[in-house]
C-alpha cells in the first residue's frame, strides 16, 4: 500500500455483522503487538462483542474502498458517578493502512464525539513506550504523559496518556 491519504474515509458505529473485518485487523502483526488482544482472534469472541455492545460503549470503524481498515472504542465507565466526565479509548489500525490518516480520523472523530455530544472533560489511554507513530498522533490532539506504567504488558512499559478541556 502506499502511503497517500484516503479521501473516501468514512468513519461509522461498528455493527455485529463486522466481526469477521474486525478479526482481520487484530490478526495482524502490528495489531497484536501494539494492542493488549491476544494472537489468533476468534470470530465468535468478535460477534459476541459487537452484540453486546451497551450505551457507554461507542465503537467505530474506518471504513476505505468496503474495507474495515480500522476501529476505536470510546468507553465511558459506569461504575462510578464520580468517572461520568471521563473516557477511555483503544484504537488498532490495519497493518497494510497505517500512515494513511486513519488514526487521525478515527481519533478527531471520538474527540468529538466526547467533547460534542457526551461532555466528557477527560479522555485517557495508554500507548507502550516504544509506539512512536501512535504517540505523536495522541499528543497532536492534545493528550499528555501523565505517567509511566513499568512492565504494562508482557514486552515492554507503557505510559498512560490524559487528555483534559
Amino acid at each position: 500500500m502506499s502511503q497517500e491519504k484516503i479521501d473516501n474515509l468514512v468513519i461509522r458505529r461498528a455493527e455485529p455483522q463486522d466481526f469477521p473485518e474486525l478479526q482481520r485487523i487484530h490478526e495482524r502483526p502490528r495489531a497484536v503487538l501494539s494492542a493488549l488482544q491476544l494472537p489468533y482472534p476468534s470470530a465468535q469472541n468478535w460477534r459476541k462483542r459487537l452484540e453486546k455492545q451497551v450505551g457507554d460503549h461507542y465503537a467505530l470503524v474506518a471504513c476505505a474502498r468496503d474495507l474495515i481498515v480500522g476501529s476505536l472504542g470510546l468507553v465511558v465507565p459506569e461504575r462510578s458517578p464520580r468517572r461520568a466526565h471521563v473516557g477511555s479509548i483503544g484504537m488498532v489500525v490495519h497493518d497494510q493502512w497505517q500512515g494513511r490518516g486513519i488514526g487521525t480520523a478515527l481519533l478527531k472523530a471520538a474527540v468529538e464525539l466526547a467533547d460534542r455530544w457526551l461532555s466528557l472533560s477527560r479522555l485517557e489511554l495508554t500507548a507502550f513506550v516504544d509506539n512512536d507513530v501512535a504517540l505523536r498522533l495522541y499528543k497532536k490532539f492534545g493528550f499528555e504523559i501523565e505517567g509511566l506504567l513499568r512492565r504494562y504488558a508482557f514486552r515492554v512499559d507503557a505510559y498512560t496518556l490524559a487528555r483534559l478541556r
